[in-house]
Order: C-alpha cells, then structure tokens, then sequence
C-alpha cells in the first residue's frame, strides 16, 4: 500500500528561543503536584475536550491511536465509580498490598476511603484497545501501552499547563469502569484521572517537590 505525503511544515526556532522555552515549559512542570483534596467549582469542559485533542496527538503504533477517553461529570455515575475503587482498594489494603508497598504509601497517608473521586467535577477515564473490531474480525493494535502512556502525559501536561490540578488513580483491578462506562471488551482500563481546582485544605507531601537530579535521571555520551 502506497501512502500520499504532504509537505512537512515546521517553524524553526532560535538556539535562543529554544533554551527560553524549554526553561519555561520545565519550571512550569515542576509546579505540578499530586492532588487528594478537590473543590467542587465546575469549570468550561471545553478545557478537558481540548486536553484530550492534546492527547490525540501523541506518537503511537502505526498511526493506530489505540485509546479511548471518557469523560465523567454525572454525579450518579462518579458515585458508582467511587464505591466500585473504594472496594477494590479496600482489598488492596487489607490482603493484596505487599508490607514493602503498604510502608512507602505510609507518609501519603492514604487509605481505600477515595472522596475525591465524587468532588472533584470531573473524571477522565482512560482506556487502551488492545485491537479493533470492525466487521466482527478482531484487528490488533501495536505498542498499546507504550502509546497510551505517551498519550497520558500529554493529557496531564496539557491540563496543567491550563491551570488545572489533577491525580492519577489506579485502583487494581479496573474492570468495574468497563461496566459502569458500558466500554467494550477490547479496552482495558488504563488509569483514571481525577481533574479540578485544589480546595482551600489542600496540602501535599513535602517530599514531593524533591525530584531527582539530572545526573541522577539522564546519561550523555
């Protein structure tokens, strides 16, 4: 099969313009924290639509963009979310959780009680489709969950850098959003993001904003 091209279009930038970008675009996601405490204030959705465009974009097997994005602000439906993770992580506390991963949780405080997945004002779920089904026949998608990660942090990018707070829960196993999103078989929960305006209480980790050193997180050769 013989694909048309286009002409690529590219605006190149100054060594200057570059280095002042990059810096900007470093130190304003260094300002991103993991969230747990939400206000409720609803804000134009528009702003997640255009995040999950964002989304859309990124690199991914074949050109196949094996994901798929849902968008939840119904008030019912986060409730069933919230209680569907909080059993989960109910037991993921108390009998699946290794004492390893239970002790490196301990400063964050957390436990299975998930308030947060009914205050904030919207939830993102994400999915990765591990194939497509077109005419009943089952056609494969390549780097699915290398795309869909790459995806994901566009999305969070993109929603930081609009001004938006947001946590990404990942309550094991997912399945219920399947059933509770009515998603079919070929997609698989990926993770849920959790998207709003901190509330008045909000605190996080101190530790937090201790990121590794770049020698400690890169190599040059």
């Amino acid at each position: 099969m013989k694909y048309i091209t286009e002409k690529f279009k590219f605006t190149r930038q100054t060594i200057v313009e570059m280095k002042r970008n990059s810096k900007i675009f470093y130190k304003n996601m260094n300002e991103r924290r993991s969230i747990r405490f939400f206000d409720e204030e609803i804000f134009d959705i528009n702003i997640i639509k255009n995040a999950i465009l964002t989304a859309g974009t990124a690199p991914n097997g074949a050109n196949l963009q094996p994901w798929h994005f849902v968008i939840v602000k119904d008030l019912k439906i986060k409730r069933k979310i919230r209680l569907a993770a909080e059993n989960e992580e109910l037991n993921f506390y108390k009998s699946k959780a290794p004492l390893e991963w239970l002790n490196a949780l301990k400063p964050l405080g957390t436990d299975h009680n998930k308030k947060f997945l009914e205050e904030a004002p919207y939830l993102i779920a994400i999915f990765e489709k591990k194939y497509e089904l077109k005419n009943k026949k089952k056609i494969k998608n390549y780097y699915v969950k290398e795309s869909v990660g790459i995806a994901t942090g566009l999305l969070i990018s993109c929603l930081h850098f609009s001004g938006l707070c947001m946590l990404t829960h990942t309550p094991s196993p997912m399945k219920f959003l399947n059933k509770i999103l009515k998603r079919p078989n070929n997609e698989k929960p990926f993770v849920l993001l959790v998207v709003g305006y901190p509330s008045n209480k909000c605190t996080v980790p101190k530790f937090a904003k201790n990121k590794k050193k770049l020698r400690e997180i890169s190599t040059i050769f």
